[in-house]
């Protein structure tokens, strides 16, 4: 924990950073979001879909049973009584970012939670298409994959001429 707590002051003292996301809602978590923002760092919270996560869970919605939405509605109301400034809500049912966005203070902003959340963010990779292939939430605007590649390739051929 208190190698979390100096991190994150040395983040916010040594960066332009403004302050810190935590992804999740465990015990620890909470603990650490609390510890933060009473030392006055400012902290984001991220529940769903968490991208330090995704190989234990892959890029499977989150929240879809009754239970696993009451879950997410309780690690919300955990996430905004520990300080965090606004809380990401990534890859949940549009119903469920809903809910959420209506029984907080807090802002939420959305990343495949459809349309209530307070605002909304894309993964810029995703949205300039470099990856393989994206979240199954995530549209590319672009292919700059292929486009990166062709350029390469075309280097590479003058290269060798």
């Amino acid at each position: 924990m208190e190698i979390a707590i100096a991190s994150a002051g040395r983040i916010i003292k040594e960066t332009t950073a403004q302050g810190v996301k935590l992804e999740g809602a465990i015990p620890s978590t909470i603990e650490a979001i609390q510890r933060l923002t009473d030392i006055g760092i400012p902290v984001m919270g991220h529940i769903g879909l968490t991208p330090q996560s995704v190989h234990q869970l892959g890029y499977r919605q989150q929240g879809k049973s009754d239970r696993a939405a009451e879950q997410l509605i309780q690690q919300a109301l955990a996430l905004e009584s520990a300080g965090v400034f606004s809380l990401v809500l990534e890859h949940i049912p549009t119903n469920l970012a809903r809910d959420i966005t209506s029984k907080l203070s807090i802002p939420t902003i959305g990343i495949g939670a459809g349309a209530y959340c307070d605002g909304q963010v894309l993964v810029t990779a995703d949205l300039l298409g470099l990856s393989e292939r994206n979240p199954p939430f995530a549209k590319a605007y672009a292919n700059l994959r292929q486009t990166i590649t062709d350029a390469t390739t075309q280097f590479i051929e003058d290269v060798k001429n």
